[in-house]
């Protein structure tokens, strides 16, 4: 294998990997790497400081600084083709057989997740890779271990929408000049070197989601990289478009600037919910019940703060002529349970209406059973029109206090909560060092946004000396116990948990506070 000199490559060569790691494709990567990472790293101590401030006592509110942004009149790029309707979007990893059916599914985009959805073990990032470019070139295929054969369909196929890692990870495997190089950069510029012109052909683009965003200056750092890039594969500039996940606390008081420093690029918002409510609990973890949130699955989006966030993210995008996409619908139906499926199905129903009149140009699912009801709702409140970006929901005003009325959720602790955060984090965690990040647990898919919720609020309940409604406080013994409980439910093996229950509780019950679990456990990946 050929390097571009200062490029070092361990992770274990497999079939066709050699054409993902060109020495054109590294080379592009080291160049990202030497243009940019000393940035993110810049960019990640400046999270760090924003959170010990938040610590010490301070709040978030809008920038001063960024006013004229703000109150500016200014509009972001014509949506390019293939995101001009957007009223259902699939979300999955890229492993063969999700590839396939998420392009099957009837869904107008289809978010490849590099990021929450995926375990970065080695073979998925690049056989991900593999299986995008084949996409594109119609000629993937996938035979299960059972016999079934999954083939694209003729005609339209969804949209591919690529989510690379967060600024926050690494890719152990790709080193330049002896640094781990990002996996933001690695995802993105691997995709994007690759199939950038394949998607042109095709009379796409190179489309990307966002992920993880806590400023208006990371979001300046992605849109030098688009430039960046364009320029280095002599593609003209604005061909790429990307949607950003306000999926951070900090994030929501900076939507105007996000979409500013990518307007050019700028494919819209999403109200990523579940990464949203782990950051809330995450920046202020240390303050007590002014930011407690009650059990995980109890936080509707009619929260005040929920609905404050939902509905300046419609505001503001509309305002810019960008699409605003709505947050995931998390269930799994059933094939065994008619009733669990009867009563989850009619709250993704209701979820999927009060976006669609709020707003929303579209939203997520995750699991193409639930493609058709998204499309019959959003269908009926867009009938022909590919969208509602005239629908400027000018009578919106939302505040920064609103934004940060936790308090005002409805709600409290309970053990049943308790022990749900426990045992999904638990078995997602098991999942996930196995190579799969995205896991059915309870009829829900969970994913490393979902188990950051999880583990975040045990570590928030612990640490604030909360009192459950048994009556009961929330102390390291009961966490230790209730686990051991939960695993011993579960079946098969309970040894094969102990790897995931000790990573739990580093990441839950541990004085300092981890910033985003999959950090530690990339560590345990070989």
């Amino acid at each position: 294998m050929s390097l571009p000199e200062g490029v070092q490559v361990s992770g274990p060569m497999g079939d066709r990997y050699d054409e993902v790691l060109t020495p054109e494709a590294l080379e592009f990567l080291a160049a990202l790497h030497r243009s940019f990472d000393g940035r993110r790293r810049e960019l990640l101590a400046r999270r760090a400081e924003r959170e010990a401030d938040l610590a010490a006592g301070g709040s978030l509110d809008f920038l001063a600084e960024t006013a004229a942004v703000r109150d500016g009149d200014w509009r972001v790029a014509e949506p390019a083709p293939g995101l001009v309707d957007r009223r259902v979007e699939i979300t999955g990893p890229t492993d063969a057989k999700m590839t396939i059916n998420a392009l099957n599914s009837g869904a107008k985009v289809w978010l490849a997740d590099h990021e929450d959805a995926n375990t970065p073990l080695w073979a998925n990032v690049i056989t991900g890779q593999l299986n995008l470019r084949d996409a594109i070139a119609r000629k993937l295929e996938f035979h299960s271990p059972e016999g079934k054969q999954y083939r694209l369909r003729d005609g339209d196929l969804a949209t591919i929408v690529v989510r690379p890692r967060g600024w926050h990870l690494t890719e152990k495997h790709i080193l330049v000049d002896g640094e781990r190089s990002s996996g933001s950069l690695v995802d993105f510029g691997l995709y994007f070197f690759h199939c950038a012109r394949l998607q042109l052909a095709a009379g796409a683009g190179p489309y990307f989601y966002l992920p993880k965003l806590e400023s208006h200056l990371e979001a300046r750092l992605w849109n030098d990289v688009f430039g960046f890039a364009q320029d280095w594969l002599d593609i003209p500039r604005g061909t790429i478009r990307a949607t950003v996940l306000i999926e951070t606390f900090p994030a929501a008081f900076e939507m105007d600037e996000i979409l500013y420093e990518l307007r050019e690029h700028s494919a819209g918002l999403n109200a990523g919910r579940w990464d949203y409510m782990f950051s809330v609990i995450k920046k202020f973890r240390t303050r007590g019940t002014d930011f407690l949130l009650p059990d995980r699955n109890a936080v509707t989006m009619t929260a005040p703060f929920m609905r404050a966030y939902t509905e300046l993210l419609v505001r503001t995008c509309h305002r810019r002529g960008a699409h605003a996409i709505g947050g995931m619908a998390a269930f799994i139906p059933s094939r065994r349970d008619p009733q669990v499926n009867e009563t989850a199905l009619a709250k993704v129903r209701d979820d999927k209406t009060r976006e669609a009149n709020d707003g929303f140009d579209g939203s997520w699912v995750a699991h193409p059973d639930l493609v058709p009801i998204c499309r019959e709702v959003f269908d009926g409140v867009l009938g022909d029109r590919p969208n509602q970006l005239d629908r400027t929901r000018a009578e919106v005003r939302v505040s920064a206090a609103e934004l940060l009325d936790v308090a005002g959720t409805p709600g409290q602790p309970t053990e049943a909560g308790l022990r749900n955060d426990i045992s999904v984090g638990i078995q997602y965690l098991e999942s996930w060092l196995r190579g799969s990040g995205a896991v059915a647990v309870f009829n829900l898919m969970e994913d490393a946004a979902t188990a950051e919720i999880s583990r975040s609020q045990v570590w928030q309940w612990l640490h604030n000396d909360i009192t459950l409604d048994t009556g009961v406080p929330v102390t390291r013994e009961l966490v230790e116990r209730i686990a051991d409980e939960e695993i011993g439910k579960l079946g098969d093996d309970p040894g094969r948990y102990a790897e995931a229950r000790g990573l739990f509780m580093e990441v839950a019950v541990a004085d300092d506070f981890v910033d985003f679990l999959t950090l530690p456990a990339y560590e345990r990946m070989p």
